[in-house]
């Protein structure tokens, strides 16, 4: 609604495009007192919107203030913000590298498992072979149960070295469990940082450089609706004068002026045509019948249009209500904001005093790997060097079967020397014996008996025996077992 019509202390006017046009009242026509009066206490009745003009100006006030406190919401919540984001790089570091340790611990452990697995599988198949090897019975006649190789094998060591690797695989686990909770734990405070981060929404700069926010063109208006309330009270105020003075410049009216004006609002004195602030009975200025017919005729023109500004005001009143809202609403929505940047700060802090632990927890799952990952790689040099026993085990077996077999040769050969030696010896005892009695057949006679004690007595008998008849004869083995245990030992010495 456009400004009505406002007198001027020099008693022109000026008129509102808004207010509708009257007819001039004939210079003849005198309003009566009662239809001034009437004019006077609707025009004091409006000077109640002053009460909407004041909260018209503490809209104001608070939107300003409101404006400011975004404004110092909007800094401290972005620096804020972008500390706790300069913290939370830290922190995703610190996580990577965390992370990174138990990364490489894992992958170590699952090297040194499968280093494990393999040495454990070449003793297994080494103590296979032990089992798959039946001792030749012509090794032990006098046992009845075929017996092995593994049979000859202490299980002791073997079960003594794996309960000790079990032992820090399970260390190890565990240690590896804690590790993964504690990261588990960093990562959800790491995540609850993030989380927190996001909910800080700062409104963010425009292409221009400036912060968006609804404030400032909502400001504006609300000050373009206060400036024109405040124009239009003004009108308010100054047909509320004119109706005094016309009242008092009529005949009966200064008193029924002054009753009516008595308890104005403070600070809304009448003050007269000329100027002058009403003083407690004093006769008004004289005017001149001109001036009085042009001031009638103006104060009737503006009293069809009171109700009309009064109704503006509350319109505009209502509209800056309305256009308040959103600023209450975006205070505190920064407000809330704030808060948010303060509970993530806080939640920051809070982490702070957690992540030495983490740290911690690190260095010493670290430490304890290497503890434990040396003492399973000396017990797998324990199996390695194990195996290797049992394999030189294997090997001193078929080295056995080849020595009896050796053995075995030399007494055939020997047995044979001896044998030809026999033949021979019983060849030259025969030829002896045959010899002597042609000597006692043909010179016997001829001999005393008693010239050589030895003269008839036998050839000389001999005889080849063992001497170490109490060592247990060699086993019989079969060829074909021999041939086998050669061509293992001449593929080993291939390898070799």
């Amino acid at each position: 609604m456009s400004t009505p019509p406002i007198s001027t202390d020099d008693g022109q006017h000026v008129s509102s495009p808004a207010i509708s046009t009257h007819s001039n009242l004939d210079s003849s026509s005198k309003p009566a007192l009662d239809i001034l009066i009437a004019h006077l206490v609707a025009s004091k009745r409006s000077l109640s919107s002053i009460d909407l003009v004041w909260r018209a100006n503490e809209l104001v006030t608070s939107a300003r203030a409101a404006l400011e406190e975004s404004v110092v919401l909007t800094a401290r919540s972005g620096f804020l913000k972008q500390g706790i984001i300069g913290q939370a790089k830290i922190l995703r570091r610190v996580r990577d590298v965390i992370e990174d340790v138990a990364r490489e611990g894992q992958v170590e452990f699952e090297a040194v498992l499968r280093e494990l697995d393999a040495a454990d599988a070449r003793l297994q198949r080494t103590l296979d072979a032990l089992r798959s090897t039946t001792v030749e019975p012509g090794f032990r006649p006098t046992e009845a149960q075929p017996k092995t190789l593994h049979d000859f094998v202490d299980d002791q060591g073997v079960d003594n070295l794996k309960a000790s690797i079990r032992s820090s695989i399970d260390q190890i686990q565990e240690a590896q469990k804690d590790f993964s909770d504690s990261i588990s734990s960093f990562d959800s405070d790491f995540q609850a940082v993030e989380k927190a981060i996001s909910s800080i929404t700062v409104p963010s700069p425009s292409s221009s450089g400036m912060l968006e926010s609804p404030i400032p063109p909502l400001l504006r208006n609300l000050e373009s609706h206060a400036k024109e309330m405040a124009v239009l009270l003004q009108s308010l105020v100054r047909h509320f004068d004119l109706c005094v003075t016309a009242v008092k410049h009529t005949e009966g009216g200064g008193a029924a002026a002054r009753s009516i004006t008595g308890d104005l609002p403070k600070g809304m004195g009448v003050i007269d045509r000329g100027g002058n602030d009403d003083d407690d009975g004093a006769p008004p200025e004289p005017i001149t019948a001109e001036e009085r017919e042009n001031m009638l005729d103006v104060l009737t023109k503006d009293a069809a249009e009171v109700d009309d500004v009064v109704v503006e005001i509350r319109d505009r009143l209502a509209e800056m209500e309305t256009q308040f809202d959103p600023i209450s609403s975006h205070v505190s929505y920064l407000s809330g904001v704030h808060d948010d940047a303060i509970a993530a700060f806080q939640l920051l802090e809070e982490i702070g005093t957690r992540l030495p632990v983490y740290v911690s927890n690190s260095r010493d799952y670290l430490a304890h790997w290497e503890d434990e990952k040396r003492t399973i790689e000396l017990r797998m040099e324990d199996i390695d060097s194990l195996r290797e026993f049992y394999e030189g085990f294997l090997k001193a077996y078929d080295g056995l079967i080849i020595e009896v077999g050796r053995r075995r040769g030399v007494q055939v050969r020997m047995e044979a020397i001896v044998r030809e030696a026999m033949a021979k010896v019983e060849q030259l005892h025969d030829e002896d014996a045959a010899e002597r009695e042609a000597f006692r057949l043909d010179q016997g006679d001829f001999l005393p008996s008693d010239i050589w004690p030895g003269l008839s007595n036998p050839p000389s008998c001999y005889e080849i025996v063992s001497l170490n008849r109490d060592v247990s004869d060699l086993p019989d083995l079969p060829k074909k077992l021999i041939e086998q245990a050669l061509r293992r030992a001449e593929d080993l010495d291939v390898k070799i």
